[in-house]
């Protein structure tokens, strides 16, 4: 299967994306099925952005509509939420996966949607004789409205009367019955005159997600703090006369690059260090002190810090960061990533040689466990030797919050008692306002 029009016999052409009753052409020969093979129910989120969220009658009405068209196939791309544990996430994608999806992160119901899809099975089902062995056709109910007929050999009949109006409610008449359809909406009729169900009437109650804390890592006597030394470039294993490129240097083994170079100035004075990275993150050390960092995107981008130089020998040292690997699109192996150029003051750099943990027990009870990390920056999270994920709290939404505060931790990854957890932070952070948290569903009775 490709989610290609053009796809060559026998390779059946399939569509992927939000409205594929809308915008998929259909098979590209009469001898292959209409598949909508990833319905997306979300989107992959990445940090700084606010995740995205479909509406249960949205989702409903696109799989119906799909169906009217003669579809044969339709899969929820994801049906379950997931979690990108370790390095598994793609290029900064966060480390909870499609966690809006009919059935969560933590596997849990989330409701109106998985119930409001479940009732439009439900009503397909009733539908499936002359879906499957029946004559279609169409005939129009109005300037933006439509019905969908399918009619059995043995009297059996379906329709889907569909209202593409936006704005407005549409009174129709179909086979002689008077039918009110809600804007954006489709009914489906399995006998051609009772409706079953229609994808704008949402009755299913609304639930929501709460945690509780079960236990506050609040305790500095349980933290140890480890400090990663600042290599300088006569300690390095690896020099090249150019900056190498992060990926295939790493060989996606690690999400960390250190490139240091050490030069000769023959004078005390400020200048201006200059940095451009298609990677990440990138951090920057002079003589073994901070001086800074910046993030970007999918784009290049700058770090300009002010410097202070000592005559003699001088130690630029940078740590490049990449929050995932690119994943997909063209021409993925010309992809690079990491620093493209080092300036100090008008002197390119760019040829020279370049070379906290404590314990915990587990909470009693069987509800889903996530860690909260909002008093944490940027870096990594190992539970007893098991990566659950990179996190960055620091960079924020437009609504001025993060992407993602909560982390996932499988209760199959826990023993009874003294648990390790293992925490790789790169900006800044409180670990004693981290907590373990329950997770746990609730209905809402504002619906």
């Amino acid at each position: 299967m490709c989610s290609q029009q053009d796809a060559p016999d026998p390779v059946i052409n399939t569509c992927n994306g939000f409205e594929c009753g809308v915008k998929f052409e259909g098979p590209n020969s009469p001898n292959k099925p209409s598949l909508w093979t990833e319905n997306w129910t979300s989107f992959v989120q990445r940090y700084g952005e606010e995740p995205f969220i479909r509406s249960a009658a949205d989702i409903a009405f696109h799989v119906a509509l799909f169906v009217a068209k003669n579809g044969t196939y339709v899969n929820y791309y994801m049906y379950h939420g997931g979690t990108n544990f370790g390095r598994t996430a793609a290029a900064n994608v966060i480390t909870s996966y499609y966690d809006q999806a009919p059935l969560d992160e933590y596997g849990l119901i989330r409701q109106p949607l998985w119930g409001h899809l479940k009732e439009l099975h439900a009503a397909i089902k009733l539908c499936k004789v002359p879906l499957l062995a029946g004559s279609f056709e169409t005939s129009s109910l109005g300037h933006l409205q439509i019905a969908y007929v399918f009619k059995g050999k043995s009297g059996k009949c379906a329709a889907f009367l569909v209202n593409n109006d936006n704005t407005s409610n549409a009174r129709v008449r179909f086979q002689n019955i008077s039918f009110e359809l809600p804007s954006m909406s489709i009914s489906i009729l399995p006998d051609c005159k009772n409706v079953a169900f229609n994808t704008a009437k949402v009755s299913t109650q609304y639930n929501t997600r709460s945690r509780t804390v079960k236990y506050k890592f609040d305790s500095m006597e349980r933290w140890e703090e480890f400090n990663e030394p600042i290599p300088i470039f006569s300690n390095t294993l690896l020099k090249a006369n150019a900056l190498l490129d992060h990926m295939s240097t790493t060989k996606d083994t690690s999400d960390y690059l250190w490139y240091t170079v050490s030069f000769q100035h023959e004078s005390d004075a400020e200048a201006e260090l200059s940095v451009v990275s298609n990677a990440h993150v990138v951090h920057a050390f002079v003589n073994g002190a901070y001086k800074g960092y910046a993030h970007g995107g999918k784009h290049n981008f700058a770090l300009e810090n002010p410097i202070e130089l000592k005559n003699g020998t001088n130690h630029i040292t940078l740590l490049s960061v990449m929050v995932g690997f690119p994943n997909s699109g063209a021409y993925l192996e010309r992809k690079t990533a990491g620093i493209r150029s080092v300036r100090i003051q008008n002197r390119y750099l760019n040829n020279y040689q370049w070379g906290y943990q404590t314990v915990f027990d587990a909470p009693g009870g069987n509800d889903p466990l996530a860690l909260n990390l909002g008093s944490m920056g940027k870096g990594e999270v190992w539970v007893n030797g098991k990566s659950i994920g990179r996190y960055w709290v620091s960079i924020h939404t437009p609504q001025q919050r993060p992407s993602q505060t909560w982390y996932n931790i499988p209760r199959s990854f826990l023993k009874p008692e003294e648990n390790q957890l293992v925490l790789v932070e790169e900006e800044y952070g409180d670990p004693l306002g981290i907590t373990l948290d329950s997770v746990s569903i609730t209905k809402d009775a504002k619906y």
